[in-house]
């Protein structure tokens, strides 16, 4: 009897019936399918009938353990260079997204240069776009005919042709990488630089300190946490990269782990993608755990204090001009000068010729024909484009949605309830999925929802399956705005509310929620950009019948169609482009906000 008190007491308050069905349900989202993916990596399957001698289906086996690890010059080729190639494009990414994002802070919190807002917009665009824009916009300057196809418009232009090592594999994949995760360290940097104390500079000068000395004594060591945020962010992300990689390792067979991963889920051994998809997330958890040692080991991070942060900017004197007029063609070469080749690509009939006689609307326009594209019909025309279009505003129209519905209550309960360990088991929980790489991800709900669950049937080739897999993994960027928004909100508010006897779901919908409008709408309409651009998580999941754009992109540059590839994927950046910009003009928000002037 005083337990059932005890339990009547306790779901009483809202916030802890919503703390329990999250717990139960995110743990059946997010840890049972990790371990069937573990209990997968050691089972026989279907398509591996015929490999695994003498096995059933469902036996219990080593066999793809020691095929992985263990197996020679197999595993080398199998998952060992991978995995080097993998590491190899994350460091070179991670350092190089550093010093353009920390130099481009530098110079715009702490100079006189020129043309500072259009920049510090400008360089954040290829984190809004999809990651592949570069890559395609790589491919379309710096192809060449040595591989097999018709050379990119550099060449076109000078005559010079480009060497495979430039054009394909590891340089340009690190490089495209890097410069579409370089806004992290801009942001993160850069919101550092500007809330500095300026009496630290201001000391170093009157003691005539040289502004090296003061960068190398004051500045980086108060960026350090920064850097290494930014460090951890971009390497767990490329790591995790598979666009990238398919459009610029592909022509020299340049395998990293989230390629290999799609190999062999696609072909006759799966096991052997779920083992890589467990190193995969192993590395992203160790990633977490250094950040987590570093930020304990460190006991003050403190850059802004009650003192003045109006520093004086740095005269860059007779450097003013050029530096300014380097960093607005570098920002419109990477943000701008991309989507113009998208376009020119578009309209080109015979690759690699770029006269005007050349040009054509068949791709776009045109009616289908047998000896261009398959007798695809133009982007405009085709019944396809449409379908996959439909699918995918359905698709991150019901996500946002979900998430944001269920983000915005888990915020409010996790703050509620803070300092009781379900709350931080839910808060746990709603973040883990953004540690797992989308591939993994994608890995994990193919092994747990291809074969009925209980009462639950085989969810694989269903509409469902990509809302469940988007819901689950954009949730962290919901339960952060949600535990944001009501951190900045007063408990009295509400407690006011009770004593007025406002029910429950009137004191969300008509108090909270209002005053907190634009933290809450982040997290319906960030997820709605993320699942508009996502490939990795949705590749091995989708069918001919429930395909997106994205898929439909990827399917279309297998194929060798660069036209139809070049227009689709602009089109996807010109859509994503539209909703951050109806994002910011519905919340205010914009990423890089604080930063330029």
């Amino acid at each position: 009897m005083k337990l059932a008190n005890r339990a009547k007491y306790y779901f009483r308050k809202p916030h802890n019936i919503i703390l329990v069905a999250l717990a139960v349900s995110l743990a059946f989202l997010t840890l049972l399918p990790l371990v069937s993916l573990i209990r997968d990596t050691f089972i026989v399957h279907p398509s591996e009938i015929m490999t695994v001698r003498g096995a059933k289906v469902n036996d219990v086996t080593l066999f793809h353990w020691k095929k992985v690890f263990l197996d020679g010059a197999k595993s080398f080729k199998l998952f060992y260079e991978p995995l080097w190639n993998t590491l190899e494009v994350s460091l070179f990414s991670s350092i190089l997204a550093i010093i353009l994002g920390g130099v481009f802070a530098w110079l715009v919190t702490r100079t006189n240069m020129r043309f500072k807002s259009f920049i510090s917009v400008v360089f954040i665009f290829p984190y809004i776009m999809p990651s592949w824009t570069l890559a395609m916009a790589w491919l379309n300057f710096f192809r060449n005919s040595l591989i097999g196809g018709a050379p990119g418009l550099f060449t076109a232009i000078t005559g010079v042709q480009t060497p495979n090592w430039f054009a394909y594999g590891l340089f340009p994949t690190s490089v495209v990488l890097g410069l579409h995760y370089s806004p992290f360290a801009y942001i993160l940097i850069g919101g550092i630089l500007r809330n500095m104390d300026a009496n630290l500079e201001e000391a170093a000068l009157i003691l005539k300190s040289s502004r090296a000395k003061i960068i190398a004594r004051i500045n980086l060591p108060i960026i350090m946490p920064a850097i290494l945020s930014t460090f951890l962010l971009v390497f767990s992300s490329t790591m995790s990269a598979f666009a990238v990689p398919v459009f610029l390792g592909t022509p020299v067979r340049f395998q990293v782990l989230t390629t290999q991963l799609y190999r062999t889920l696609n072909g006759l051994n799966p096991g052997y993608g779920y083992i890589m998809a467990v190193v995969m997330i192993v590395i992203g958890l160790s990633i977490l755990a250094v950040n987590q040692w570093y930020v304990g080991k460190r006991k003050s991070f403190v850059t802004v204090t009650g003192k003045s942060s109006n520093f004086s900017l740095i005269r860059l004197k007779k450097f003013q001009i050029p530096v300014s007029g380097l960093a607005l063609l570098f920002v419109i070469a990477i943000a701008i000068l991309p989507l113009v080749t998208f376009v020119i690509e578009s309209f080109i009939m015979a690759p690699g010729n770029y006269s005007f006689s050349n040009l054509t609307t068949q791709f776009w326009v045109g009616q289908g024909r047998e000896d261009i594209g398959g007798g695809e019909p133009g982007i405009l025309l085709n019944k396809y484009l449409y379908m996959a279009f439909w699918n995918s505003l359905r698709l991150s129209g019901m996500v946002a949605l979900v998430v944001g519905t269920i983000g915005g209550l888990a915020g409010y309960a996790i703050v509620r309830g803070r300092g009781t360990k379900l709350s931080s088991a839910v808060n746990n929980l709603a973040f883990f999925p953004y540690l797992l790489p989308s591939m993994a991800f994608g890995a994990i709900y193919l092994s747990m929802f291809a074969k009925p669950i209980g009462f639950i049937p085989s969810l694989y080739g269903t509409f469902f399956l990509l809302v469940l897999i988007g819901s689950v993994k954009y949730l962290p960027f919901a339960s952060r705005a949600g535990i944001n928004a009501m951190l900045q909100l007063s408990g009295e508010i509400e407690e006011a509310a009770i004593i007025m006897g406002i029910p429950w779901r009137k004191r969300i919908t008509r108090i909270l929620f209002p005053i907190q409008k634009s933290s809450f709408l982040s997290g319906y309409l960030l997820p709605f950009i993320s699942c508009m651009r996502e490939l990795a998580l949705f590749v091995l999941l989708v069918t001919p019948a429930n395909r997106v754009l994205t898929t439909l992109l990827l399917q279309y540059n297998e194929k060798g169609w660069n036209q139809y590839a070049n227009g689709i994927n602009l089109l996807i950046i010109i859509v994503v482009l539209l909703i951050n910009l109806a994002i910011n003009k519905i919340t205010g928000a914009s990423i890089d906000k604080g930063i330029g002037s």
